[in-house]
């Protein structure tokens, strides 16, 4: 090969490198930008990722004080969001079980149990008298135009709540995540009066589930801070253990494998296992004669979810 060849190789695979290089410093960044801004993030001002904003902000739009089938908020929604009625729908669901800023009609699911909501047909929803009160006020919102450039919708709801706080947030961006747990909403009122009269005040995360909590090693929810979650569970009787509650983010389904898997594995002796689970969450675990309820108990903490 000449010299010539090699010198027009070698500037081939600069301009290579240089144009990968421009690749990633616009395409990527572009994109990684806008998963964070716009897809998997909640904003700090008022705890809303834009598919949970632009939901409420279609339902205040549809808002008569009667309910909605989902269905037609999703297609409401749509006029503001870009990716599919799939997403709206999922997320008005997330919305609609946290019970806070959404009243539900129908079957909803349950996040105790692992169960679906029926479909967006079957099932109704509006505006909760909260979220009216705390979430609107077109005199301080500022307005940007849709995707399409064909409607207005709000760049932050003027939320006069820690609804960030209250509800919890979870999201996975390029490069980084986010994972906020719920609060009790009453402590955070209180929290919020000491704070506006700058007074001191401790809050932890409190969980919809029920369960216990060890915050010890909370560090006030900074890095490196977290806390134990474990089910509520009693002693019926000497064959006999209730689990009254299950832990924040496990079903009732993943609990009872759980206990299945360690009783296979031989580290706790169990002979049945049901779940009465109806309004309240009861999962009964039956004990073969001459096992402990006591040691068992203490097992369960140990060796299962």
């Amino acid at each position: 090969m000449s010299d010539l060849d090699k010198n027009i190789n070698q500037d081939e695979q600069s301009q290579n490198r240089s144009g990968i290089k421009d690749l990633y410093d616009g395409w990527f960044l572009d994109y990684a930008s806008y998963v964070i801004l716009d897809r998997a993030v909640p904003a700090g001002n008022d705890g809303l990722k834009p598919v949970q904003r632009r939901i409420l902000h279609a339902m205040k739009e549809m808002d008569d004080g009667r309910f909605n089938k989902v269905a037609n908020i999703i297609g409401q929604t749509m006029q503001y969001h870009p990716h599919g009625d799939a997403s709206i729908g999922d997320a008005l669901v997330n919305l609609g079980q946290k019970d806070l800023l959404i009243d539900t009609q129908g079957n909803w699911g349950d996040v105790r149990t692992g169960d679906d909501a029926a479909a967006s047909r079957y099932i109704e929803a509006r505006l909760s008298k909260f979220a009216l009160e705390v979430a609107f006020n077109t005199k301080t919102t500022t307005w940007q135009l849709s995707y399409d450039g064909r409607k207005n919708e709000p760049v932050i709801l003027p939320m006069k709540f820690p609804l960030l706080l209250a509800q919890g947030a979870d999201g996975i961006a390029v490069g980084l995540s986010t994972k906020i747990l719920p609060h009790n909403f009453c402590e955070l009122i209180e929290a919020s009066i000491k704070y506006l009269r700058n007074k001191k005040f401790e809050l932890y995360p409190d969980f919809t589930t029920g369960g216990m909590i060890d915050a010890a090693n909370y560090n006030d929810g900074k890095r490196g801070g977290k806390v134990k979650i474990r089910a509520h569970i009693e002693i019926k009787d000497k064959k006999t253990l209730l689990v009254k509650d299950v832990p924040y983010g496990i079903t009732t389904v993943q609990l009872m494998e759980s206990i299945v898997k360690a009783n296979d594995s031989g580290k706790i002796k169990v002979k049945k296992v049901v779940d009465n689970t109806a309004k309240e969450v009861e999962i009964e675990i039956q004990l073969p004669a001459g096992v402990s309820p006591d040691v068992t108990l203490d097992a369960l903490y140990a060796f299962t979810d």
